[in-house]
């Protein structure tokens, strides 16, 4: 089941969070949001953890624990793993962080469009987006410290640690891309890449 399983990273959050203990989906969601995970794992919506819960529901990786019935609030339905559930969380794991995957990101697909946009077009664009990832390294940069600061175990922050790094060699890349732009190292027109076309055709 595990392998066959279409997983994703709110999959293993989900999972993840159910191997310590029961949850209804709303604590789920919340812990996420209060550990921090949500800059890994997508739980802005709450209709995609339902159906990611109904899914790992019908491969038997989860199961109904109870249903909560209070006053206060509508009922609640208390999910628990299974143990093919912590079959798949251990072999995802190995396979997540063992083995590299192309996870197709927005950002390079977009640069490998960029004969689309002129190079002013693309230096403005670049320059935007290095003042925000700048703006988010360093707050990554901050929520290290201060994790750190009250002490806790660094086993637990390694995703901003990873997320910070990455920010800061995209940052580097990205001064260096600026750079050639501004000085007009990197530079083409809609001609010059019709004359290389036209060439290659050839």
């Amino acid at each position: 089941m595990a392998t066959t399983f279409r997983r994703s990273p709110l999959s293993l959050a989900v999972l993840g969070l159910l191997y310590g203990e029961p949850m209804h989906p709303y604590a789920i969601q919340q812990r996420i949001k209060q550990w921090g995970k949500d800059k890994v794992v997508n739980v802005g919506q709450r209709a995609s953890l339902y159906k990611t819960i109904n899914r790992l529901r019908e491969a038997d990786l989860v199961t109904v624990r109870e249903t909560e019935r209070d006053q206060q609030y509508p009922e609640r339905t208390v999910y628990e793993i299974t143990d093919a559930g912590r079959a798949a969380v251990m072999v995802w794991m190995g396979e997540m962080l063992g083995s590299p995957r192309n996870e197709f990101p927005e950002f390079p697909a977009a640069l490998s469009f960029l004969a689309l946009l002129g190079p002013q077009s693309t230096l403005e664009l670049l320059t935007r987006r290095r003042e925000l990832l700048a703006a988010v390294a360093a707050d990554l940069a901050t929520d290290v410290a201060n994790s750190l600061g009250f002490g806790l175990p660094r086993v637990l922050m390694l995703e901003d640690e990873y997320l910070r790094h990455m920010a800061e060699a995209e940052l580097g890349w990205l001064d260096a891309v600026i750079a050639d732009l501004r000085d007009g190292r990197l530079t083409w027109t809609k001609d010059s890449l019709d004359a290389f076309a036209a060439a290659v055709g050839q």
